[in-house]
């Protein structure tokens, strides 16, 4: 019988790139995705990586997205790339979107590269993360279908908006964020719904603008709130106008639900921003000043009760690293979705997963 408890990353990917590639996807795409969905499981991001797989190959049979299409470069300059993902793999046209621009960066210092007509493309960080490991600063951008009230309204008007980056340091974690624009991403409030838990009364409003702890009508009535008020609508803002509108793509109510049993194609927008630390200064001189400031503050005095202060991602390594060396533990909603996997390909679970 399949264990969720002990699960090791390389069975988990073992097992993803399996049902992707009998979902009708190249094995090669299918090895990225997989790498990108675990890899977030393995942080501890566990909404945002291999629960999405069953989501993301319904999408496929629904003919949301195309399992034949490829992403494509419909312009492009010395420093920067547009991509057309024509409904592609949103994991994979994402990654090498990301691609694109650290190979720009390492020509012109600073490299962007968008996309438009997307999809769901997991978690924002693990793009910022491509960057960092070729010792440069990435950014990752993505707009999201309508879920969150602007400061006024009652209504969904912005998506939650996501925004990660990554930073290399040198003895120290790199600094790592991967945050919604709101006070939590739309996965948190879907899996409190599987769970049938209540939420935080600051995450939603109901269908009159009145905060609620009952998750159950979201996404069809009520909507999320920004975090930080009017300064996370005001980033929320800066996202959607550097992926949907300056990438050409679906904005603000045009832009589809991935997760809703609506027809239409999902048609997210996505940025990529590599910033080449070598071509400003030498990278050892760079990372040695992060692991400087880093240590100025940890070693900041701590206010009463509190043992340790973490930076930005070094809660994430660290889970990673025990991830890698002990395996980790699926919750059952996760659990529930890869055995809803095998189901759809038919795919005996306890071969990978045992």
């Amino acid at each position: 019988m399949a264990n969720f408890n002990q699960v090791k990353p390389e069975k988990l990917q073992a097992f993803c790139i399996e049902a992707m590639c009998r979902a009708g996807m190249k094995k090669k795409d299918a090895q990225i995705s997989a790498e990108i969905l675990v890899t977030t499981d393995t942080w501890g991001t566990l909404t945002h990586g291999t629960k999405q797989l069953r989501g993301l190959l319904k999408n496929f049979r629904d003919q949301r997205m195309d399992v034949n299409a490829s992403g494509e470069i419909i312009a492009e300059g010395p420093g920067w790339a547009m991509y057309d993902a024509h409904i592609s793999m949103p994991l994979v046209v994402s990654h090498q979107a990301m691609n694109t621009a650290i190979a720009k960066a390492r020509e012109c210092g600073i490299g962007m590269a968008g996309i438009k007509n997307s999809g769901h493309f997991g978690a924002a960080g693990y793009y910022a993360w491509m960057a960092a490991q070729k010792d440069m600063i990435g950014l990752s951008l993505c707009n999201v279908d309508p879920g969150v009230a602007v400061p006024g309204s009652r209504v969904p008007v912005l998506g939650t908006n996501p925004l990660a980056y990554a930073v290399p340091a040198g003895k120290e974690y790199p600094v790592f964020l991967d945050i919604a624009t709101s006070v939590v991403a739309a996965s948190k409030i879907y899996a409190a719904q599987a769970l049938k838990k209540p939420i935080p009364e600051n995450w939603l409003l109901d269908k009159d603008g009145v905060p609620t702890t009952n998750p159950a009508g979201y996404p069809y009535e009520g909507a999320m709130m920004f975090m930080a008020g009017h300064k996370g609508y005001g980033i929320a803002l800066m996202v959607e106008i550097l992926t949907g509108i300056l990438c050409g793509g679906a904005f603000g109510s045009q832009v589809v639900s991935w997760v809703k049993k609506i027809p239409q194609p999902v048609n997210q927008s996505h940025t990529f921003i590599a910033i080449n630390i070598g071509a400003m200064m030498p990278i050892q001189q760079f990372k040695d000043r992060m692991d400087q400031m880093i240590r100025e503050i940890k070693a900041a005095p701590k206010a009463k009760g509190s043992d340790r202060i973490y930076l930005p991602g070094e809660m994430e390594w660290e889970r990673r690293e025990k991830a890698l060396k002990q395996g980790m533990s699926l919750p059952e909603d996760v659990a529930a979705n890869l055995r809803g996997v095998a189901e759809d390909y038919h795919i005996t679970i306890d071969d990978y997963l045992d």
